[in-house]
Parts: C-alpha cells; sequence; structure tokens
C-alpha cells in the first residue's frame, strides 16, 4: 500500500517511554484527532478555538474508576509537525491510565501509529526532508554528546540548505540548457560554453563542500576516545607511558598530573584512538586543583570508554564501582602496579614495570571498539554520500560534454540524472520502499 493512502487515518500512539513517569504523553495526528479527543475528554473551556491552543480538563476512559485531570494541547493543520490536525494529552505518568487511554481512542476511531508514522507524515507535507528526517531519528538515538551535536546540526539544515541552493543553480542550468534545444539548428544559445563550465565548476565545488559536511558526520573516523581515571597516585600515568611511550610526569607524590594529557595508542588493525590522561580525583584545594578536576569530570563526559584504575592490594571506593556499573560511557576495572601485590578480584591486572596484561588490556579496548554502536546518523552519512558521489559523477560528466563540444541532448541528460540523485537525496525523489527502510527505525509515536 502507497504511503499516501493511509493519510487519512488518525494515528495514535504514546509518544513518551512506556514507563512510569511523572508524565506522560499521547498523540495523534490526522482529520479525526479532535474528535477522538472529545470522545474521552472533559475540556473546562471550547476545544479548539484557534490553531494552538492548551485546554485543561478531566479525561474519562472506561476500565478507571475516576476522571484523570490531563492538559490537552491542540495544533491544527497546517501549524503542526506532521502539517495535519494533532492533539497532545499530557497525563499522569501511569502505565495503567496510558493504557485505557489509547486503548479507549483506538475503540472510537484511532489507529496504533507505526514506528516513525508521525515524522513520515512531517515529510510528506513538506516538513521536514529527508536529511532532516533522519536527524530526527538520530537525536532519538544518540548516545553521547558529539552524536547529539552532529545529529542537531543536521536537523538545523546543515546539511539541506547548501542542497536546496545547488538543486536551484542546476534547474536553472538545465532550464537554460533545455532552452536552447529548440534553436539547435538557429545556432542560437541560451548560455554560452565559458558560462556553463563556470555553473559547472561552481556546482562541483558546492557539492564538495557537502561531501565535507558530511564527513564531519561521520563517526566512524573519529579516534575512539579512552579516559584513563581513578584516585592519585593510583599509577594511571604510568599505564598511560606505558600503552603510549609517552613520558608524562611520575611521582609517588599525589597531584601531580594537573592537566590531562592526549596520547594515539595503537590497538591492532582497528581504528586509531586516543588515550587521555587525567588528574587523580581529590578535593581541590587551589584554584589550579579546582580547574584540574574540572578538566577531569569534562574528559570523562566525552570518553567512549572509562580506563577505572585502581592499585593494586587496595578495595575498589563507591566511585569507582559507579562508573564501573553506569551504562554511558561504558568501564574497564583495571588492576595498576600488579607487580607489588594482588588485583582485586575480577579486575584486569597489570604492571607498568613488568609489562603484565598490556596486550591484554589493549586487546579489551579493540574489543570495545568493536562493539560500540553503529553512529545514530550512520545510515543517514552512508546513504547521503552515496548520492552526493553518484550526482558528482554526473556533473563530471556533463563538463566534459561541454569541453568535448558533445550535443546538448547529452548534457542535459547529465543534469537530469545529477538532480535526480539530489533529489533522491532530501526526498523530492522517493520510493514506498526508501520511506518505509528509514522510518521503520524510529520509535513508535515519533
Amino acid at each position: 500500500m502507497s504511503v499516501r493512502a493511509t493519510l487519512e487515518d488518525t494515528i495514535v500512539a504514546q509518544s513518551t517511554p512506556a514507563a512510569p513517569g511523572g508524565r506522560a504523553i499521547v498523540r495523534l495526528s490526522g482529520p479525526g484527532s479532535v474528535e477522538l479527543t472529545r470522545a474521552i475528554f472533559e475540556p473546562a473551556s471550547a476545544l479548539p478555538g484557534q490553531r494552538r491552543q492548551l485546554v485543561a480538563g478531566l479525561l474519562r476512559v472506561p476500565g478507571l474508576t475516576a476522571a484523570v485531570p490531563v492538559e490537552v494541547y491542540c495544533f491544527l493543520a497546517p501549524h503542526s509537525y506532521t502539517g495535519q490536525d494533532v492533539v497532545e494529552l499530557h497525563l499522569p505518568g501511569s502505565v495503567p491510565v496510558v493504557e485505557a487511554t489509547l486503548a479507549a481512542l483506538i475503540a472510537a476511531g484511532g489507529r496504533p501509529a507505526t514506528p516513525g508514522e508521525f515524522t513520515l507524515r512531517a515529510f510528506l507535507a513538506g516538513k521536514l526532508d529527508l536529511t532532516r528526517a533522519e536527524a530526527v531519528h538520530a537525536v532519538i538515538e544518540a548516545s553521547g554528546r558529539n552524536e547529539l551535536r552532529l545529529a542537531l546540526k543536521q536537523l538545523a539544515g546543515g546539511i539541506a540548505g547548501p542542497l536546496d541552493q545547488l538543486r536551484d543553480d542546476l534547474l536553472s542550468l538545465l532550464a537554460d540548457v533545455e532552452a536552447g534545444l529548440d534553436f539547435v539548428e538557429e545556432h542560437i544559445e541560451f548560455v554560452h560554453k565559458p558560462e556553463l563550465l563556470k555553473r559547472l565548476q561552481g556546482a562541483l565545488a558546492q557539492l564538495a563542500v557537502v561531501s565535507k559536511q558530511l564527513d564531519s558526520r561521520a563517526l566512524s573516523g573519529r579516534a575512539f576516545r579512552v579516559v584513563i581515571t581513578g584516585r592519585p597516585n593510583a599509577g594511571k600515568s604510568s599505564l598511560f607511558n606505558a600503552l603510549t611511550g609517552a613520558q608524562a610526569l611520575v611521582s609517588p607524590e599525589p597531584g601531580t598530573t594537573r592537566d590531562y594529557l592526549v596520547r594515539p595508542v595503537g590497538l591492532l588493525d582497528v581504528s586509531p584512538a586516543d588515550l587521555v590522561d587525567t588528574p587523580g580525583w581529590e578535593i581541590a584545594v587551589d584554584g589550579i586543583e579546582t580547574q584540574a578536576q574540572a578538566l577531569a569530570r569534562q574528559q570523562r563526559g566525552e570518553a567512549d570508554l572509562l580506563l577505572v584504575c585502581v592499585e593494586a592490594g587496595k578495595e575498589p571506593n563507591a566511585d569507582e564501582l559507579a562508573l564501573l556499573q553506569q551504562e554511558m560511557p561504558p568501564a574497564l576495572a583495571v588492576a595498576t602496579k600488579c607487580d607489588l601485590a594482588e588485583a582485586p578480584e575480577g579486575w584486569l591486572a597489570t604492571s607498568a614495570v613488568t609489562r603484565k596484561g598490556l596486550g591484554t588490556l589493549r586487546r579489551r579496548i579493540a574489543q570495545c571498539y568493536e562493539e560500540r554502536a553503529e553512529p545514530a546518523l550512520g545510515e543517514s552519512v552512508g546513504r547521503c554520500r552515496g548520492h552526493v558521489e553518484r550526482g558528482a559523477e554526473h556533473l563530471r560528466r556533463a563538463y566534459r560534454c561541454v569541453l568535448e563540444d558533445d550535443p546538448p541532448e547529452i548534457l542535459a541528460v547529465e543534469l537530469r540524472e545529477a538532480l535526480e540523485q539530489l533529489g533522491q537525496l532530501v526526498g523530492a525523489v522517493y520510493t514506498d520502499d526508501l520511506l518505509d527502510r528509514i522510518f521503520s527505525r524510529f520509535c513508535i509515536g515519533k
């Protein structure tokens, strides 16, 4: 079935996580959104009287023994995310209340939304192009600050803007070329050869800029950031030197490291990694130490992997155990100075002096790198790069056509093919299969 064939359905879904919380949101989109809401909602005032409105009232649905206070936000077409009438019910984050509300809306004629269907409707209404729609998914799935920053940049139109200008330029050029096709025998040219070459060079330069922007969004090229952390005098700098061959200052006195150090470290055959040595945790007593601790916290927050170091013979404290139990970033438990004492049970035993365990530690870091989830923008960047490369190839062929004085019909074909690739990139040209592949990755309610 065509994706457009279901646009007259009114879809319903929970757009917040399906778990207990202070607030839950149930979202509707479609021509029947307001009527379905009226079936279960008793407003304190009229619903709705303007294109955007907030109305408080009571929710009355079967299965709930009492009315539930709720706030209803109405966004009438076309002034909404999907371009259709959209209603959001903001209600207590109780799982039974949300489930009863969804059941009542579906019984009244709503249809459960499929994954990504709200954003798909936004795309079909022209509210988003495909690059921005993919960025919505990337924002939701971002697992770190860097991924979130890149996704937000794409959502703001960082790629779409240059592409829109490029497509306009190429459409104008194609119009000039095709206008001249009707006057070939009269030898009338609407655009001369030097101007054609100049405009094609400009288009290729614009595509090169887009390609660089895509490269900056491909996180796989970024060095894997491994941050060493732990208490003062835990052997962090000695481990750092042993893994990288650097000469970080080492001293038995706590607090020797006041700044963080970064050096590349080889990890077998995988992508390059940066190893970061940070100051030990301690109570700051002056401005320099306060700054050092702030830098250490910043580096831990930007890490892809933490090496939590404990000196052999000592038990890990609550802070170290908390780091090991957190999900992001993941952490490895590393015991240092194991030439002097036994490692805590379950910790990876290492020694910068005897080099014990360093090979194993490198393999564990490499394994963590390989197990790292694909960046949220990975699929989007791959799809976009393919269209950019094929579009650039057609523009290069068009440039050769002009240089070699090929028939203008061939030039027009190459320009149309380049525009086809750019159209597929932003979604001006698409297939149902492509949309299914992109939007099915979204969670329901988005």
